[in-house]
């Protein structure tokens, strides 16, 4: 039986975000505050997932093994490190989070079965590289408030209470909404982005968190005037709003994720994903995590 492991690791380093080919000017109007000298540090947190047949002793590898590769490879050559210059990849392409996550699947593939590399620079920005030449995807987390009551106006009260439960009461109720919203592209050999970092933040900013942050949702966004706002048409009406704006920005729009609340979730693909997900899906392995 052929089943996937994750293996959590760390490692502490700064970077700078900077082209000698380009003016001062240049560098700060692409990159900016990450173009400041001397650099700038994050905690770095890195998954590597592996597959293989199970063996007779119930384990895909031995994780103490695998310790000792990532920590060979990757992780005592980055750690504390300034990463510009602590790779040659580095001064071919900036050290972005997708170009070093795709770096790192480079250095550890000859010695592990990877499948995925996922690297956090922080919560709310990480990069999933799965081996696809220059492809990779880069997701920003962020969060809006904002209240909603669940109810069809063509129902009664009754009936919107049998549906929905206490969601249906008439004066609604709030959540603390977490939103993570995945793109998908081609790293750039470069710069190391597969989009515009700051481009791709402030979509999100302009065409969701800004508009529905702070809102009654049923009365104050116009498309859920009509359109019962539980947590999966709130999603699907968010990859309509980022469809375009992400294209705009050289990526492709590949998942959107929302958490209403610890114990309720959704997500919803791009429209161009839809169709590779669902083929892909059917073909995923068990996962196991130690």
């Amino acid at each position: 039986m052929k089943c996937t492991i994750d293996r959590r690791a760390q490692f502490s380093a700064s970077h700078r975000y900077w082209l000698p080919e380009l003016s001062e000017a240049e560098n700060f109007k692409q990159f900016g505050a990450c173009a400041r000298s001397p650099g700038h540090g994050h905690n770095y947190v890195l998954y590597v997932s592996m597959a293989g047949e199970l063996d007779e002793y119930g384990m895909v590898l031995n994780l103490s093994d695998v310790k000792q590769v990532i920590k060979r490879e990757v992780t005592s050559q980055l750690d504390f490190s300034f990463l510009n210059d602590a790779w040659p990849e580095f001064r071919e392409t900036l050290p972005t989070t997708e170009a070093i996550a795709r770096t790192i699947w480079q250095r550890l593939t000859p010695h592990l079965p990877i499948v995925r590399i996922q690297l956090f620079e922080h919560p709310e920005l990480w990069a999933d590289y799965y081996g696809n030449h220059m492809e990779a995807y880069l997701t920003i987390s962020t969060h809006f408030s904002a209240a909603h009551r669940l109810a069809r106006p063509d129902l009664s009260y009754e009936e919107n209470c049998e549906i929905y439960g206490k969601c249906a009461r008439p004066n609604g109720h709030g959540h603390n909404y977490h939103l993570e919203v995945t793109v998908k592209g081609e790293i750039d050999p470069r710069t190391g982005m597969i989009a515009d970092l700051v481009a791709f933040q402030k979509a999100v900013d302009d065409y969701v968190v800004e508009p529905f942050d702070h809102t009654f949702l049923n009365k104050d966004i116009p498309y859920f005037a009509e359109v019962v706002p539980t947590a999966e048409n709130i999603a699907v009406q968010i990859r309509s709003l980022l469809q375009q704006p992400i294209r705009n920005i050289g990526a492709q729009l590949y998942k959107v994720k929302l958490i209403e609340s610890p114990n309720n979730s959704c997500e919803v693909y791009g429209i161009e994903a839809e169709t590779a997900v669902t083929q892909m899906s059917a073909r995923e392995p068990v996962v196991a995590e130690r």
